[in-house]
Protein backbone atom coordinates (compact mmCIF):
# COMPACT_ATOMS: atom_id res chain seq x y z
CA UNK A 1 0.00 0.00 0.00
CA UNK A 2 2.76 2.48 0.88
CA UNK A 3 4.13 2.52 -2.68
CA UNK A 4 0.76 2.24 -4.42
CA UNK A 5 -0.20 5.12 -6.68
CA UNK A 6 -3.12 6.98 -5.12
CA UNK A 7 -5.30 9.84 -6.32
CA UNK A 8 -6.03 12.86 -4.14
CA UNK A 9 -8.32 15.86 -4.15
CA UNK A 10 -7.63 19.12 -2.26
CA UNK A 11 -10.71 21.36 -1.91
CA UNK A 12 -9.87 25.05 -1.60
CA UNK A 13 -11.63 28.39 -1.36
CA UNK A 14 -12.79 29.70 -4.74
CA UNK A 15 -10.06 31.83 -6.26
CA UNK A 16 -7.21 29.93 -4.63
CA UNK A 17 -7.02 26.97 -7.02
CA UNK A 18 -3.95 28.27 -8.88
CA UNK A 19 -2.06 29.03 -5.67
CA UNK A 20 -2.84 25.59 -4.23
CA UNK A 21 -1.80 23.88 -7.47
CA UNK A 22 1.49 25.80 -7.40
CA UNK A 23 2.13 24.62 -3.82
CA UNK A 24 1.59 21.00 -4.83
CA UNK A 25 3.92 21.36 -7.80
CA UNK A 26 6.61 22.80 -5.52
CA UNK A 27 6.17 19.68 -3.36
CA UNK A 28 6.93 17.64 -6.53
CA UNK A 29 3.49 16.04 -6.61
CA UNK A 30 2.56 14.49 -9.94
CA UNK A 31 -0.51 14.96 -12.10
CA UNK A 32 -1.41 18.30 -10.51
CA UNK A 33 -4.46 19.88 -12.13
CA UNK A 34 -6.61 22.74 -10.87
CA UNK A 35 -10.37 22.55 -11.22
CA UNK A 36 -13.21 24.72 -9.92
CA UNK A 37 -12.83 24.85 -6.13
CA UNK A 38 -10.34 21.98 -5.94
CA UNK A 39 -6.96 20.66 -7.07
CA UNK A 40 -6.24 17.05 -7.98
CA UNK A 41 -2.89 15.24 -7.77
CA UNK A 42 -1.34 11.77 -7.65
CA UNK A 43 1.07 10.30 -5.13
CA UNK A 44 1.86 7.46 -2.77
CA UNK A 45 1.01 7.03 0.92
CA UNK A 46 3.84 9.29 2.07
CA UNK A 47 2.26 12.18 0.19
CA UNK A 48 -0.70 12.08 2.60
CA UNK A 49 1.68 13.38 5.25
CA UNK A 50 3.62 15.75 3.00
CA UNK A 51 0.50 17.45 1.62
CA UNK A 52 -1.26 17.78 4.98
CA UNK A 53 1.77 19.20 6.76
CA UNK A 54 2.90 21.63 4.05
CA UNK A 55 -0.17 23.03 2.29
CA UNK A 56 -0.96 26.65 3.15
CA UNK A 57 -3.94 27.35 0.87
CA UNK A 58 -5.74 23.97 0.66
CA UNK A 59 -8.66 23.18 2.97
CA UNK A 60 -8.09 19.44 3.40
CA UNK A 61 -6.58 16.41 1.63
CA UNK A 62 -9.09 13.84 0.40
CA UNK A 63 -8.12 10.37 -0.80
CA UNK A 64 -10.18 9.56 -3.90
CA UNK A 65 -11.82 6.16 -3.39
CA UNK A 66 -13.84 6.00 -6.60
CA UNK A 67 -16.67 7.36 -8.72
CA UNK A 68 -20.02 6.04 -9.91
CA UNK A 69 -23.11 7.10 -11.83
CA UNK A 70 -25.97 7.94 -9.49
CA UNK A 71 -29.20 8.20 -11.45
CA UNK A 72 -31.05 6.11 -8.85
CA UNK A 73 -30.50 4.82 -5.34
CA UNK A 74 -30.00 1.30 -6.71
CA UNK A 75 -27.32 2.53 -9.11
CA UNK A 76 -25.65 4.50 -6.31
CA UNK A 77 -25.67 1.44 -4.01
CA UNK A 78 -24.19 -0.90 -6.59
CA UNK A 79 -21.58 1.62 -7.73
CA UNK A 80 -20.40 2.34 -4.18
CA UNK A 81 -20.32 -1.36 -3.31
CA UNK A 82 -18.06 -2.02 -6.34
CA UNK A 83 -15.35 0.30 -4.96
CA UNK A 84 -12.52 -1.66 -3.22
CA UNK A 85 -12.97 -0.09 0.23
CA UNK A 86 -11.05 -2.92 1.88
CA UNK A 87 -7.82 -1.46 0.44
CA UNK A 88 -8.20 1.46 2.84
CA UNK A 89 -10.57 0.53 5.67
CA UNK A 90 -9.91 -2.31 8.17
CA UNK A 91 -12.72 -4.43 9.55
CA UNK A 92 -12.94 -2.38 12.74
CA UNK A 93 -12.63 1.07 11.14
CA UNK A 94 -15.30 3.68 11.90
CA UNK A 95 -16.98 4.93 8.70
CA UNK A 96 -19.19 8.00 9.20
CA UNK A 97 -20.57 9.45 5.96
CA UNK A 98 -21.30 13.05 4.94
CA UNK A 99 -21.53 14.97 1.70
CA UNK A 100 -23.59 17.07 -0.66
CA UNK A 101 -25.59 16.86 -3.88
CA UNK A 102 -26.01 19.45 -6.63
CA UNK A 103 -27.93 19.30 -9.89
CA UNK A 104 -28.79 15.62 -9.38
CA UNK A 105 -31.87 13.41 -9.11
CA UNK A 106 -30.68 12.15 -5.73
CA UNK A 107 -31.00 15.30 -3.63
CA UNK A 108 -31.92 13.91 -0.21
CA UNK A 109 -28.64 14.00 1.73
CA UNK A 110 -29.83 11.70 4.59
CA UNK A 111 -30.98 9.08 2.06
CA UNK A 112 -27.69 9.31 0.14
CA UNK A 113 -25.73 8.96 3.39
CA UNK A 114 -27.73 5.87 4.34
CA UNK A 115 -27.33 4.19 0.95
CA UNK A 116 -23.59 4.91 0.75
CA UNK A 117 -22.99 3.69 4.30
CA UNK A 118 -24.96 0.49 3.66
CA UNK A 119 -23.05 -0.20 0.44
CA UNK A 120 -19.65 0.22 2.12
CA UNK A 121 -20.70 -1.95 5.06
CA UNK A 122 -21.94 -4.72 2.76
CA UNK A 123 -18.69 -4.62 0.79
CA UNK A 124 -16.50 -4.81 3.90
CA UNK A 125 -18.58 -7.56 5.52
CA UNK A 126 -18.24 -9.69 2.40
CA UNK A 127 -14.50 -9.06 2.03
CA UNK A 128 -13.70 -9.69 5.70
CA UNK A 129 -16.21 -12.57 5.98
CA UNK A 130 -17.87 -11.08 9.06
CA UNK A 131 -21.47 -10.49 10.09
CA UNK A 132 -20.99 -7.15 11.84
CA UNK A 133 -18.70 -4.11 11.54
CA UNK A 134 -17.70 -3.03 15.03
CA UNK A 135 -16.42 0.43 14.00
CA UNK A 136 -14.38 0.63 17.21
CA UNK A 137 -11.07 1.82 15.76
CA UNK A 138 -9.79 4.86 13.84
CA UNK A 139 -12.21 7.07 11.89
CA UNK A 140 -12.24 6.89 8.10
CA UNK A 141 -14.51 9.83 7.32
CA UNK A 142 -16.31 9.18 4.04
CA UNK A 143 -17.23 12.21 1.96
CA UNK A 144 -19.36 12.20 -1.16
CA UNK A 145 -20.17 14.79 -3.81
CA UNK A 146 -23.04 13.97 -6.17
CA UNK A 147 -22.90 16.46 -9.04
CA UNK A 148 -24.97 16.10 -12.23
CA UNK A 149 -25.87 12.49 -11.30
CA UNK A 150 -22.26 11.37 -10.80
CA UNK A 151 -21.07 10.50 -7.28
CA UNK A 152 -17.43 11.00 -6.26
CA UNK A 153 -16.37 9.15 -3.08
CA UNK A 154 -13.51 10.25 -0.85
CA UNK A 155 -11.86 9.44 2.49
CA UNK A 156 -10.78 12.50 4.47
CA UNK A 157 -7.13 12.24 5.54
CA UNK A 158 -7.01 15.58 7.36
CA UNK A 159 -9.65 15.51 10.08
CA UNK A 160 -9.95 19.16 11.14
CA UNK A 161 -9.62 21.51 8.17
CA UNK A 162 -6.11 22.55 7.19
CA UNK A 163 -6.93 26.19 8.00
CA UNK A 164 -6.90 25.10 11.65
CA UNK A 165 -3.16 25.40 12.18
CA UNK A 166 -3.49 25.04 15.93
CA UNK A 167 -2.35 28.53 16.90
CA UNK A 168 -5.76 30.21 17.02
CA UNK A 169 -8.06 28.61 19.62
CA UNK A 170 -9.94 31.89 19.86
CA UNK A 171 -10.38 34.77 17.45
CA UNK A 172 -11.96 38.19 17.30
CA UNK A 173 -15.48 39.02 16.09
CA UNK A 174 -14.72 38.45 12.38
CA UNK A 175 -11.73 36.13 11.99
CA UNK A 176 -10.02 35.68 8.64
CA UNK A 177 -9.48 32.08 7.62
CA UNK A 178 -5.80 31.14 7.81
CA UNK A 179 -5.76 29.67 4.30
CA UNK A 180 -7.06 32.96 2.86
CA UNK A 181 -4.54 34.98 4.88
CA UNK A 182 -1.76 32.77 3.50
CA UNK A 183 -3.10 33.36 -0.01
CA UNK A 184 -2.92 37.14 0.46
CA UNK A 185 0.70 36.82 1.59
CA UNK A 186 1.49 34.66 -1.45
CA UNK A 187 -0.22 37.09 -3.84
CA UNK A 188 1.84 39.95 -2.38
CA UNK A 189 5.00 38.04 -3.37
CA UNK A 190 6.47 38.69 0.06
CA UNK A 191 9.87 37.00 0.37
CA UNK A 192 10.85 38.02 3.89
CA UNK A 193 12.86 41.07 2.88
CA UNK A 194 10.34 43.93 2.97
CA UNK A 195 8.61 45.53 5.93
CA UNK A 196 5.09 44.09 6.32
CA UNK A 197 2.25 45.93 8.06
CA UNK A 198 -1.36 44.99 8.82
CA UNK A 199 -3.17 48.03 10.27
CA UNK A 200 -6.39 46.02 10.89
CA UNK A 201 -4.71 42.88 12.23
CA UNK A 202 -7.52 41.60 14.49
CA UNK A 203 -6.35 38.30 15.99
CA UNK A 204 -3.12 38.48 13.99
CA UNK A 205 -3.78 35.97 11.23
CA UNK A 206 -2.12 37.84 8.33
CA UNK A 207 1.07 38.79 10.25
CA UNK A 208 1.34 35.24 11.64
CA UNK A 209 0.92 33.67 8.20
CA UNK A 210 3.49 36.14 6.81
CA UNK A 211 5.94 35.15 9.55
CA UNK A 212 5.37 31.44 8.97
CA UNK A 213 6.05 31.99 5.28
CA UNK A 214 9.11 34.15 5.95
CA UNK A 215 10.78 31.40 8.00
CA UNK A 216 9.33 28.76 5.65
CA UNK A 217 7.74 26.85 8.51
CA UNK A 218 5.19 24.24 7.47
CA UNK A 219 1.71 25.33 8.66
CA UNK A 220 0.83 21.82 9.83
CA UNK A 221 4.04 21.19 11.76
CA UNK A 222 2.33 21.33 15.16
CA UNK A 223 -1.01 19.54 14.71
CA UNK A 224 -2.44 16.06 14.22
CA UNK A 225 -4.26 14.60 11.22
CA UNK A 226 -6.91 11.89 10.89
CA UNK A 227 -4.76 9.58 8.77
CA UNK A 228 -2.14 9.35 11.52
CA UNK A 229 -4.49 6.91 13.24
CA UNK A 230 -5.11 4.77 10.17
CA UNK A 231 -3.96 1.16 10.02
CA UNK A 232 -2.17 1.04 6.68
CA UNK A 233 0.14 4.04 6.12
CA UNK A 234 3.53 3.53 7.75
CA UNK A 235 3.69 5.70 10.89
CA UNK A 236 7.16 6.90 9.88
CA UNK A 237 5.78 8.98 7.01
CA UNK A 238 4.66 11.66 9.49
CA UNK A 239 8.03 11.97 11.23
CA UNK A 240 9.81 11.93 7.88
CA UNK A 241 7.54 14.64 6.43
CA UNK A 242 7.95 16.86 9.50
CA UNK A 243 11.73 16.39 9.47
CA UNK A 244 11.85 17.23 5.75
CA UNK A 245 9.80 20.39 6.37
CA UNK A 246 11.94 21.38 9.36
CA UNK A 247 15.12 21.08 7.30
CA UNK A 248 13.81 23.74 4.90
CA UNK A 249 13.19 26.41 7.56
CA UNK A 250 15.08 29.71 7.56
CA UNK A 251 16.57 31.57 10.49
CA UNK A 252 16.46 35.28 9.77
CA UNK A 253 15.32 38.66 11.02
CA UNK A 254 12.00 40.00 9.74
CA UNK A 255 10.08 43.28 10.10
CA UNK A 256 6.41 42.34 10.53
CA UNK A 257 3.93 44.60 12.34
CA UNK A 258 0.27 44.25 13.26
CA UNK A 259 -1.92 47.02 14.62
CA UNK A 260 -5.53 47.22 15.76
CA UNK A 261 -7.55 49.75 17.76
CA UNK A 262 -8.97 46.98 19.98
CA UNK A 263 -6.69 46.07 22.90
CA UNK A 264 -8.35 42.67 23.38
CA UNK A 265 -7.64 41.73 19.75
CA UNK A 266 -3.99 42.70 20.16
CA UNK A 267 -3.72 40.53 23.30
CA UNK A 268 -5.24 37.60 21.38
CA UNK A 269 -2.89 38.22 18.43
CA UNK A 270 0.15 38.14 20.72
CA UNK A 271 -0.98 34.84 22.27
CA UNK A 272 -1.65 33.34 18.83
CA UNK A 273 1.82 34.35 17.63
CA UNK A 274 3.36 32.65 20.66
CA UNK A 275 1.45 29.44 19.92
CA UNK A 276 2.60 29.61 16.29
CA UNK A 277 6.20 30.02 17.43
CA UNK A 278 6.68 33.32 15.57
CA UNK A 279 6.23 35.93 18.33
CA UNK A 280 9.89 36.93 17.97
CA UNK A 281 9.27 37.95 14.36
CA UNK A 282 6.15 40.13 14.84
CA UNK A 283 5.47 43.35 16.72
CA UNK A 284 1.85 44.00 17.69
CA UNK A 285 0.51 47.23 19.11
CA UNK A 286 -2.76 49.03 19.72
CA UNK A 287 -3.00 51.59 16.92
CA UNK A 288 -5.52 53.57 14.88
CA UNK A 289 -5.38 52.63 11.18
CA UNK A 290 -6.58 56.14 10.30
CA UNK A 291 -3.28 57.45 11.67
CA UNK A 292 -1.05 54.86 9.99
CA UNK A 293 2.28 56.27 8.80
CA UNK A 294 5.71 54.98 7.85
CA UNK A 295 8.61 57.15 6.71
CA UNK A 296 10.57 54.38 5.01
CA UNK A 297 9.94 53.23 1.43
CA UNK A 298 9.32 49.81 -0.04
CA UNK A 299 7.02 48.06 2.42
CA UNK A 300 3.89 45.96 1.96
CA UNK A 301 0.49 46.53 3.57
CA UNK A 302 -1.65 43.38 3.70
CA UNK A 303 -4.91 43.83 5.53
CA UNK A 304 -8.54 42.80 5.96
CA UNK A 305 -10.48 45.81 7.28
CA UNK A 306 -14.08 45.49 8.52
CA UNK A 307 -16.56 45.02 5.65
CA UNK A 308 -19.61 46.61 7.22
CA UNK A 309 -21.33 43.21 7.34
CA UNK A 310 -20.43 41.63 10.67
CA UNK A 311 -18.80 44.11 13.04
CA UNK A 312 -20.00 47.53 11.89
CA UNK A 313 -22.46 49.27 9.60
CA UNK A 314 -21.57 49.89 5.95
CA UNK A 315 -21.56 53.66 6.44
CA UNK A 316 -19.07 53.23 9.30
CA UNK A 317 -16.89 51.00 7.11
CA UNK A 318 -16.91 53.59 4.31
CA UNK A 319 -15.80 56.31 6.71
CA UNK A 320 -13.04 54.05 8.01
CA UNK A 321 -11.87 53.35 4.43
CA UNK A 322 -11.87 57.09 3.68
CA UNK A 323 -9.74 57.91 6.70
CA UNK A 324 -7.37 54.99 6.07
CA UNK A 325 -7.02 56.01 2.40
CA UNK A 326 -6.13 59.54 3.44
CA UNK A 327 -3.52 58.21 5.89
CA UNK A 328 -1.68 56.01 3.36
CA UNK A 329 -1.59 58.64 0.59
CA UNK A 330 1.75 59.92 1.86
CA UNK A 331 3.47 56.52 1.83
CA UNK A 332 6.42 56.27 -0.54
CA UNK A 333 6.78 53.17 -2.73
CA UNK A 334 4.54 50.87 -0.70
CA UNK A 335 2.45 48.04 -2.11
CA UNK A 336 -1.02 47.42 -0.66
CA UNK A 337 -3.27 44.36 -0.68
CA UNK A 338 -6.67 45.07 0.88
CA UNK A 339 -9.40 42.42 1.16
CA UNK A 340 -12.96 43.73 1.30
CA UNK A 341 -16.47 42.69 0.30
CA UNK A 342 -17.67 46.32 0.27
CA UNK A 343 -18.78 47.21 -3.28
CA UNK A 344 -17.85 50.87 -2.76
CA UNK A 345 -14.40 50.26 -1.29
CA UNK A 346 -12.40 52.02 -4.03
CA UNK A 347 -14.65 55.09 -4.01
CA UNK A 348 -14.45 55.39 -0.23
CA UNK A 349 -10.72 54.63 -0.16
CA UNK A 350 -10.10 57.35 -2.72
CA UNK A 351 -8.08 55.35 -5.22
CA UNK A 352 -8.79 52.77 -7.93
CA UNK A 353 -6.89 49.49 -7.54
CA UNK A 354 -4.27 48.55 -10.13
CA UNK A 355 -5.71 45.05 -10.08
CA UNK A 356 -8.52 43.15 -8.36
CA UNK A 357 -8.89 39.45 -7.62
CA UNK A 358 -12.13 37.77 -6.56
CA UNK A 359 -11.78 35.68 -3.40
CA UNK A 360 -14.12 34.22 -0.80
CA UNK A 361 -13.79 34.74 2.95
CA UNK A 362 -15.93 31.78 4.01
CA UNK A 363 -19.22 32.43 2.20
CA UNK A 364 -18.57 36.17 1.76
CA UNK A 365 -17.61 37.19 -1.78
CA UNK A 366 -14.69 39.63 -1.63
CA UNK A 367 -12.18 41.43 -3.81
CA UNK A 368 -8.50 41.69 -3.09
CA UNK A 369 -7.68 45.27 -4.09
CA UNK A 370 -4.05 45.50 -5.19
CA UNK A 371 -2.09 48.74 -5.27
CA UNK A 372 1.54 48.90 -6.43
Amino acid sequence: MDNMKLEYCVPCLFGLEGLCADELKRLDMSGVRAENGRVMFSGDASDIARANINLRTGERVLLIAGETDANSFDELFEGVRAIPWEKFIPKDGAIPVKGHSRGSKLHSIPDCQSIIKKAIVERLKAKYNIEWLKETNAKYQIQFAIIDDVAALYIDTSGAGLHKRGYRPVGNAAPLRETLAAAIVKLSRYRGREQVCDPFCGSGTIPIEAALMAINRAPGHNRAFAAQEWAWPDKRIWDDAKAEAKSREYNGSYDIWGGDNDKKSIAIAEENAKRAGVSGHIRFETADAAKFYRSGAGGIIMTNPPYGERVMQQSEAEELYRRFGAAVKSLDGWKMYVLSSHTEFERAFGKTAVKKRKLYNGMIKCDLFMYY
